[in-house]
């Protein structure tokens, strides 16, 4: 028998049941194996909800430039209240199918408060408050793994807390909102401040620096706050955060930021501006697991924890916060306990992972940005392709050209092979585009390779295969059967 000890919802609610089902069904063993997560709902999932919508929504303004009419008339409305409980009917059924999932693996579910009690001769203890108010109760495992996630955090500030919501809040928005304030420069703060906006809310964000997504390479920042501004969305720049925000007498906030400037008429504050691990009610030293200053547990490349036993993965370490990266360290995981022999060392990656903002337009990014290979490779080491360009989907259009959205692409190459080591692309179609060029990238792909692909024409993506100057590069491949100058097509070895 498989025990689980649930702490409310996981965070990713993809962990769980991808872990638990390959633990009992890949190696069909009986286990014994304390699983600690934090079961909330996948937020990622009802981000693509209102994404469609907004996209949708976009569609509808975009009509007319195809020669479509009714896009602006009044018989097109939107009706948040109709997305919300789809969503809600939605989430419902997701939970159904993930509960009746792990029933059928043999996992058995114990909701309540879990906190770590230290370790015996037979297994690490984790004592467990149920939800429904019992006595407390031990449970005792062999391997106890952490997958509690995080938690949006509030920054301090007059009537921060009491006046604006996170992120958690806003999809318990029951109307949408007229004029909204979001704060924060990550990508949780920009897709938001895309719904809002796409779907008709006066929208505004405020980020403490010079522009939102800092930590991106500077093309895709940059970017995105040219298409933000074009939208209409107003970004109040190098404000430092958020100072107060009052309620004025006719029920509306009034938000005043660190640099002076005041935002009026505001019915929604929402805060994006970092998330915290959900670790308080873990007693944590009792069990001698370490943490960063910042509350994050510490793992080594296996996700062990400092404690034998114990182990953490995903939001809760804060090493990349995603959750096919969550997914794949438990998979891991899972191999490296209780699979065969061949697995005992395996270990997931953090390198080249390929990452999506779903903000509009969409960004697509994987590996080192321009500034990080310079440091790490040297500038002279390091070559850099460029294209900037309007996609054809905007071919139709009959406005000036620089106010058409635009397409910026990226690649990243360093060595005399021109190893491709960052590639970062924002535009319509991004998030879709990013994931072979992945696959690529893992497996060493150089300039050369890709040059040597042949270009699918007409879309966007076949800009990183044709980007100038094509051809020029060193005839060097990364891979194990060379795919230039006609090569032979790679066969399979045993038949």
């Amino acid at each position: 028998m498989l025990d689980v000890s649930l702490r409310k919802l996981c965070v990713s609610i993809e962990e769980l049941p991808y872990m638990i089902a390959f633990l009992k069904v890949h190696y069909c063993q009986r286990l014994r194996f304390l699983l600690l997560v934090n079961l909330q709902r996948t937020s990622i999932l009802i981000m693509i909800y209102l994404g469609n919508a907004a996209t949708i929504a976009e569609t509808l303004h975009d009509m007319h430039h195809y020669g479509f009419s009714g896009g602006e008339s009044s018989d097109v409305s939107f009706n948040w209240n109709f997305i919300k409980e789809a969503r809600d009917k939605y989430i419902v059924r997701l939970n159904g199918i993930y509960e009746r999932n792990m029933g059928n693996s043999g996992v058995a579910s114990i909701l309540g408060t879990a906190s770590l009690a230290g370790a015996s001769d037979s297994g690490n203890s984790v004592l467990v408050q149920p939800s429904d108010g019992g006595d407390p109760i031990t449970y005792t495992a062999k391997n106890v793994l952490i997958a509690v996630g995080g938690y949006p955090s509030f920054p301090e500030g007059d009537g921060i807390r009491e006046h604006a919501i996170t992120s958690d809040g806003f999809f318990e928005l029951e109307h949408l909102p007229t004029k909204a304030v979001v704060v924060g420069a990550g990508y949780i703060a920009v897709e938001l401040a895309g719904v809002l906006n796409s779907l008709g809310t006066d929208t505004s964000l405020v980020v403490r620096k010079e522009s939102a997504l800092r930590e991106f390479d500077e093309m895709v920042s940059s970017t995105l706050d040219e298409e933000m501004a074009k939208q209409g969305i107003v970004v109040h720049k190098n404000t430092n955060g958020v100072k107060s925000i009052q309620v004025a007498e006719d029920g509306l906030k009034v938000v005043e930021l660190n640099n002076g400037e005041l935002i009026t008429g505001v019915d929604c504050v929402l805060m994006a501006t970092g998330r915290a691990p959900l670790v308080e009610p873990l007693n944590l030293p009792a069990a001698g697991v370490e943490q960063k200053p910042s509350g994050h547990i510490i793992v080594d490349d296996y996700s062990a924890t400092s404690a034998p036993g114990v182990f953490a993965l995903g939001d809760v370490c804060g090493n990349v916060e995603l959750t096919p990266m969550a997914i794949a360290a438990g998979r891991r995981l899972a191999d490296r306990l209780f699979g065969p022999e061949e697995y005992k060392d395996a270990k997931v990656s953090y390198d080249l992972v390929p990452t999506v903002v779903f903000s509009h337009p969409p960004i697509g990014t994987i590996g080192l940005t321009e500034a990080q290979a310079v440091e790490k490779y040297g500038e002279d080491n390091v070559k850099v392709y460029r294209s900037k360009f309007a996609n054809l989907y905007y071919g139709p259009w009959q406005v000036d050209p620089d106010d058409k959205p635009k397409t910026a692409m990226k690649l990243i190459c360093a060595g005399a092979e021109e190893l491709v080591v960052g590639l970062h692309v924002i535009g319509m179609g991004a998030d879709e585009m990013l994931q072979g060029f992945g696959i690529a990238m893992k497996m060493g792909a150089t300039k050369a390779d890709f040059d040597s692909c042949i270009a699918i024409h007409p879309t966007a993506s076949e800009e990183f295969v044709t980007m100038f100057p094509w051809g020029l590069s060193k005839p060097e491949s990364g891979a194990k059967a060379s795919p230039l100058n006609g090569a032979p097509t790679p066969q399979p070895k045993n038949l």
